[in-house]
């Protein structure tokens, strides 16, 4: 996981909040997150790398639509970064006075 980049982390995080998306349903939704629009340049040979790496899983909806989904590993991946990201951002307020 340490080897993604943010880009890439985000993508997984986008896919595991969703079932199954198409590569055009996370397109959407990751560009209503960041500033500049994603293209489709972008997106895909992101994902692909997700998939050789064994994080996400590719498959075929119909001949034209590919669907996108965590791995176990992805998943197993993704907690343990969400766990790191818990014990060290702390965004509660502070009960300090």
């Amino acid at each position: 996981m340490d080897q993604l980049t943010g880009f890439q982390r985000d993508l997984l995080y986008v896919i595991a909040g969703m079932d199954r998306p198409s590569g055009q349903e996370i397109l959407d939704d990751i560009n209503s997150y960041i500033d500049q629009p994603v293209t489709h340049g972008r997106l895909y040979p992101n994902l692909d790398a997700l998939v050789d790496q064994d994080l996400v899983e590719k498959g075929q909806i119909d001949r034209r639509t590919n669907y996108y989904a965590l791995t176990p590993k992805g998943r197993r991946e993704l907690e343990q970064r969400q766990q790191w990201v818990e014990r060290h951002v702390d965004l509660e307020p502070s009960q300090k006075q």
